[in-house]
Parts: structure tokens; sequence; C-alpha cells
């Protein structure tokens, strides 16, 4: 019974907290992110700094795993996905702060929220989802998926009437008519920029999964992943940052920015994603990123003081019913599954083939 339970935790209860812990420290870490580059720093010189630190901090993992004696041998195959998945990582960065650049952050949120939607359709296609409209489960997380996407369109497009005022003064009539008038010349551009980086972060999710599919050391992966972004990151910004002084980090929030993001996000927040998209899949990982957006306003109006309006409370709730939804559709598939690899190795109690495996993922939990 004792024993269930621990499996129960580890399996179910941990990667839920994990997540919405890691969502929680995202929000954190784009505010100081914003701040910093209203200061000036470049997200070039960012992405290559950030992603070094994680790589510094990461780089005893190869040769300290816990999981060394069950790893298989590093071959092309690994090291090529590894290096691919750095690829994807690195375009995507790129992409998104270049749409932002000519769209807005406003429409980077309402596009990030098609990730669930589009993770559902490469696990599918990838054979990682089943999808077979006769079972609960699968019902579930597609319908799930969808309630969950049009919540989170919800929060980003509709406002509505205020609910709850921030003690912060109105803004000034000069600085709302700068704010209404500015003209987005290049919006479809900066759509085509960001939609590219919302495909790639499924893709990233999917290549994940099968390199811990082959080697299932998150750590050793995740240190090799931010290396090869930082050395590509360096690269493009070569060419793009050719200005030295834009590289040298003065000690403010800047360098604070980078050091909390190469800490908390690109070491630990890759570390956790690895890890959850081993044990639950992408589909599990993916949503995360509409509920991001309903912790985000939470987190908003009660330590920043923000304005609490009725699309974010009816978007909240919408997102709330869609992530649940799929939660149950996840959790009534593992138990199916569960149940079944019971079975089986019931069925064959001596088998020695089995009973490597079972011990072999009690080792690793």
């Amino acid at each position: 019974m004792a024993g269930d339970r621990r499996y129960y935790c580890y399996k179910d209860i941990l990667p839920f907290a994990a997540m919405v812990t890691m969502e929680c420290t995202n929000v954190g870490l784009n505010t100081l992110y914003k701040a910093a580059t209203l200061r000036g720093m470049s997200y070039h010189v960012f992405i290559v700094y950030s992603y070094a630190v994680a790589a510094v901090l990461l780089l005893p993992a190869p040769f300290f795993s816990n999981r060394s004696r069950v790893l298989p041998p590093v071959n092309f195959s690994i090291v090529s996905k590894i290096g691919l998945l750095g690829i994807i990582g690195c375009t995507s960065q790129v992409m998104g702060y270049t749409g932002i650049i000519y769209s807005s952050p406003t429409l980077a949120s309402a596009i990030s929220n098609l990730v669930p939607a589009f993770t559902f359709i490469l696990a599918v296609i990838f054979r990682m989802e089943t999808l077979s409209f006769s079972k609960k489960s699968t019902r579930a997380k597609f319908l799930g998926t969808v309630v969950s996407v049009t919540g989170a369109f919800v929060v980003t497009l509709y406002k509505g009437p205020k609910l709850i005022w921030s003690l912060s003064p109105p803004p000034s009539p000069s600085s709302v008519s700068v704010s209404l008038n500015s003209s987005q010349p290049n919006w479809t551009l900066g759509g085509l920029f960001l939609t590219s980086e919302y495909i790639l972060v499924p893709l990233w999710y999917i290549v994940q999964t099968q390199i811990m599919k082959e080697y299932p050391s998150e750590l050793t992966v995740v240190f090799f992943y931010n290396l090869i972004v930082s050395i590509l990151a360096a690269i493009v910004g070569v060419f793009t940052e050719p200005d030295s002084s834009a590289w040298r980090i003065k000690p403010d929030i800047a360098l604070a920015s980078i050091l909390c993001s190469g800490v908390l996000g690109s070491c630990l927040n890759n570390s956790v994603h690895t890890w959850a998209l081993r044990l639950k899949g992408p589909l599990f990982v993916s949503m995360f990123k509409p509920l991001s957006i309903a912790i985000a306003v939470a987190m908003g109006v009660m330590f920043l003081g923000d304005d609490l309006y009725l699309g974010s409370v009816i978007g909240a709730s919408i997102i709330s019913i869609g992530f649940y939804t799929v939660m149950w559709g996840k959790a009534k598939e593992d138990v199916i599954n569960d149940e079944v690899i019971n079975s089986e190795s019931s069925s064959t109690p001596r088998s020695p083939l089995l009973q490597y495996y079972k011990d072999e993922d009690m080792e690793s939990k």
C-alpha cells in the first residue's frame, strides 16, 4: 500500500506540482527579462549568456549521472537528435523574439495558446497519443484541449468590465494616445514568425520525448542542449549584434535577469520539462501553456496590483475546465495502461525479461 502511494505521488502529483511551479517561475522570469530589455539589453545577448550559464551549471551532469550504470552507449542517433533539438530550440527563440519586435507581446500570447493543439496533432502523427473517439479518454483529451485553447484566447483577446481596480495611477492621456495610435506595419510578418515559433515548440516536445526513450538521463541531455543553443545563438549574434559594447553586461538588472534565467529557466525549467516529458508525454506538458496565462493574471492581481477584468475570470475558468478535462483523460488512460501491464506481468511472473524492466523502472523511481 505504501509503495502504491509513493508510485501515485511520483507519477501524478509530483509532475503536476512541478509543472505549476515552473509556470509560476516563468512568469517571474518573463517580468525580469522585460525589465532588462527596457534598459537596452539585446535578446540575442540574453539567449547566449543565459544558456551558457545553464550549461556551466550542468557541466558535471554527464560525469555524475545517477543512472549511468543503466544508460545505453551514446551513438550517432542520440547525438544527432540532441543536435536537432538544439537547432529547434535556438530557431524557436530567435523567431519568437523577432516576431514580438514586428508585432506585439499580445499577439505572441494569443498564438502561444495554440501550442496544445499543435502538440496534440503532432503527438497523434508520431503515434505518441492514440486517436480513438470510441474511448472516453480520447474524447476527454480532445475536448479539453479545444476548451483550454478557447479559454486562453478569451483571456488574451477579451477584456470586459473591470472587477478589481489597482492602486496605481491611471495612465496619462498622452500615453494612451501613443499606445492606441502606434502602428504595426509588419503585423502579418510578426504573426508568421510567432506561428513558426509555436509550431517548433511542440516539435521540441516530440523530439525531446523521443530522446528520453533512447537516453533517459535528463540532466545530461539538457546540458548538451543548452551548450548547443548557446553556441548557435552566439554564431547568430555575431552577425546580428556586431557592436561589442552590447556584449558587455553591467552588474545591474541585465545581469540579474541572465543569471536567474540561466539557473531557474534554461537549467531548472528545461530539466523539469524534460523529466515530465519522459514521465507523462508531450500533451501533458503542453497543457500548462494556457494555464500559465491564468497564473500570470492571478499573480499580477495579487502581487503587482494589476486590474482584474471579467474576461480574465471567464477565460481562466474555461482554461481550468479544459485543463482538468485533459488531465482526467490522461489519468483514465494511465489507469487502463497500468491494468494491461499488471495483467501481462501477472500472467508471466517468472519471465526474467519482464522482471528486468520492472527492476529498472523501480530504480528510476
